[in-house]
């Protein structure tokens, strides 16, 4: 459990938004069952809280299976699950396990990985796009990741997802139909591919108005170096239509 390696990208072949005004969208494609996804939630708070134009600022999560064909729910525990993965003993993926752990806490986040439950996440993303459409989605995300990192929830199990969408604000009437239901199975697909178009290697993957990049969790500082750098492009300074060339003062002297 490596912490991905910084990468702040600029995405020169894509479309960028240069008209001055509106908000700046941060796209974050992560899954709920990665231990530094819920970190790298935690350390972009704190950039967003240092961000004076925070407010303005726009988070829609994305989708990202790290198992897509992981069952609904597993019978052998995290550790063993890692230990089969990585090929390593389970002693070796109890210390990473504990090592993440501690990193975790630094950021105020109680992980209890030894009652965690895996299990496929693929219903789980189709309700955070259900969540999207109902204007709760980070309340979905930050409930699911303490879900399963804290309280040891069945993350794949519909009847589990069904209580924890509720309590995030979703009608739990209206989140069974989705999961009994083909719904926003393509939203999930699409939100997949376009993370591989965009050259994720892993999450959490941050992409500011598709054309700045930064891949992991990294420290706060740089997210919020990342923010700051993409907002200019987002708002650039226009000139006042009309006004000639005032007089000024530069390096090379004053105009006189």
């Amino acid at each position: 459990m490596r912490d991905p390696a910084v990468l702040i990208r600029s995405y020169r072949s894509r479309e960028r938004r240069l008209k001055g005004g509106g908000s700046v969208k941060v796209e974050i494609w992560s899954d709920v069952i990665c231990p530094w996804c819920y970190i790298g939630k935690r350390r972009f708070e704190a950039a967003l809280a240092r961000f004076p134009q925070g407010p303005e600022v726009e988070v829609v999560w994305r989708s990202f299976e790290l198992d897509p064909d992981a069952p609904a729910h597993r019978q052998e525990s995290l550790e063993q699950m890692l230990s089969a993965k990585y090929g390593m003993t389970v002693a070796q993926a109890r210390a990473a396990n504990d090592r993440v752990t501690g990193l975790a806490a630094a950021e105020g986040l109680e992980y209890r990985l030894g009652v965690a439950r895996p299990g496929n996440t693929f219903d789980a993303h189709r309700l955070l796009h259900l969540a999207a459409r109902r204007g709760v989605q980070g309340a979905l995300k930050e409930r699911l990741f303490r879900a399963y990192f804290t309280e040891g929830e069945p993350i794949g199990e519909p009847e589990a997802l069904v209580r924890l969408a509720a309590e995030a604000g979703i009608d739990a009437e209206e989140a069974r139909v989705v999961l009994e239901s083909g719904a926003y199975a393509g939203e999930v697909r699409a939100d997949e591919e376009d993370a591989a178009a965009l050259g994720a290697q892993g999450v959490p993957f941050f992409v500011i108005d598709r054309a700045f990049g930064v891949s992991g969790a990294q420290p706060a500082d740089v997210l919020l170096r990342a923010l700051r750098q993409a907002w200019p492009a987002a708002h650039p300074l226009q000139a006042v239509d009309g006004a000639a060339a005032g007089d000024v003062c530069s390096d090379d002297g004053c105009k006189v």
